[in-house]
């Protein structure tokens, strides 16, 4: 059975990156870690100048081209 709260609950902690307040912010660290781990196995270049949203965006994407976070 599915518990429909812990899921609503889920839902609403997604937020657009593009409305994050610290979305301009440079990406954490993990971002960057992980970004160079899905970067690399997509065999795809990533810019210097990520902003936090722009690096989850670019997670999201590269997550999708590899197969992984599903």
């Amino acid at each position: 059975m599915t518990d429909r709260r812990s899921e609503a609950d889920q839902n609403a902690a997604i937020k657009d990156p593009d409305e994050w307040v610290t979305g301009d912010e440079p990406p954490t660290a993990a971002q960057e870690s992980y970004l160079s781990t899905l970067a690399r196995e997509a065999h795809a270049d990533l810019p210097d100048d990520l902003t936090k949203a722009e690096a989850s965006k670019r997670i999201d994407e590269l997550q999708a081209e590899t197969g992984r976070g599903r």
